[in-house]
């Protein structure tokens, strides 16, 4: 049985974070796929271009090694809070689990918070090998990731609510810990589910839950309603952010420049390969037609449009995160704000 023992000092309690109503759409900086540099520029575009939310992924690898990206979104956000005023801020997803301690990343999202004013929320999930035995960690069955949740879960709470903590538990332990430059406010906790099992611990534990659509009936079906029983169990509110992949492009060629960094995420074994190249190999040996069948690839506005309309109606989501690879990342965060967020926001409104 963990042992926790927490010491509340006086001025622990903060305030919360005003945030806008009705759903909100996010942007996705894919780190995978372009440089820092280039994904800044990116979060300043998405906060010009009307996006309510900046989100990026926290990887040690990429999923391929010819064209690829693997920059620290930490040291990323640190930047973009500096760079945006309005849009918030979100990891989608780091692990707290093996090559960071779950106290560490309790400070780099509350010295993110408090760079960007408290516009940031915390993204988590159970992890992927390619990211973590790298660092030298082996990576193991969900039993293993899902109790390491738990108690990453129990310390980061401790953390963000002011406490000075003392932990002992059957993988991570502190002594004493504590936020010395805390959060500003209430942190929201959400994690990536997949499948009913995590689902229904976010449910039961976490503030939201973060879920990447391919059929939303499915979606529903498997991740929504288990995540929704759990919470009510609880009697805790939901909250969550759907997301889909979509690549932008007006024919094949054009659809395979555009998702070359991301081919790999679709490659066989990538749950437990660490060697980007590997995946490279695997993607390419099956052929084009067949990466690209995995993916929504659409041509235009109204494609966008009915891609992620879906996530709006059908998934009821609070937070839509567009997920697009294209040819031109900045045009496209343009045309999307210009042209497809308007439609979204209206079929939200009905």
């Amino acid at each position: 049985m963990n042992r926790v023992s927490k010491h509340t000092e006086p001025g622990a309690g903060r305030a919360g974070f005003v945030r806008l109503a009705g759903v909100k759409f996010a942007w996705l900086c894919s780190h995978e796929s372009s440089q820092p540099e280039q994904l800044l520029a990116q979060a300043v575009a998405a906060e010009q271009a009307g996006f309510d939310m900046v989100t990026g992924a926290d990887h040690f690898h990429p999923w391929v090694d010819d064209r690829s990206a693997a920059g620290s979104v930490w040291a990323w956000f640190g930047a973009v809070a500096q760079a945006t005023q309005r849009v918030e801020l979100a990891t989608s997803v780091t692990c707290p689990l093996f090559r960071y301690h779950p106290g560490l990343v309790a400070q780099h999202a509350a010295t993110v918070d408090r760079l960007s004013g408290g516009r940031f929320r915390l993204g988590i999930g159970t992890g992927e090998a390619i990211n973590e035995a790298p660092l030298g960690w082996s990576f193991p069955g969900y039993a293993e990731r899902i109790a390491r949740m738990d108690e990453a879960l129990q310390i980061l709470r401790g953390l963000f609510a002011g406490d000075r903590l003392d932990f002992s538990g059957e993988h991570y332990t502190t002594r004493g810990a504590k936020l010395y430059s805390p959060p500003l406010g209430a942190m929201p906790i959400w994690m990536a589910a997949g499948g009913p099992k995590s689902a229904s611990f976010a449910g039961q534990h976490a503030d939201g839950l973060i879920t990447s659509v391919k059929d939303p009936a499915e979606t529903t079906e498997r991740i929504l309603e288990p995540y929704r029983r759990a919470a009510r169990s609880r009697g805790a509110p939901t909250t969550v952010l759907a997301t889909r992949w979509c690549v932008l492009a007006g024919d094949d060629d054009e659809a395979w420049e555009a998702i070359q960094p991301l081919r790999g995420l679709r490659a066989p074994g990538r749950l437990e390969e660490v060697d980007p190249r590997v995946l490279r190999e695997r993607a390419d040996a099956m052929g084009r037609r067949a990466v690209l069948s995995q993916y929504t690839v659409v041509p235009d506005v109204e494609g966008i449009t009915a891609a992620y309309a879906p996530l709006v109606t059908d998934v009821g989501a609070d937070t839509v995160a567009i997920q697009i690879a294209s040819v031109d990342p900045l045009a496209t965060i343009g045309l999307v704000g210009a042209e497809v967020l308007p439609r979204l926001r209206a079929k939200a409104a009905r």
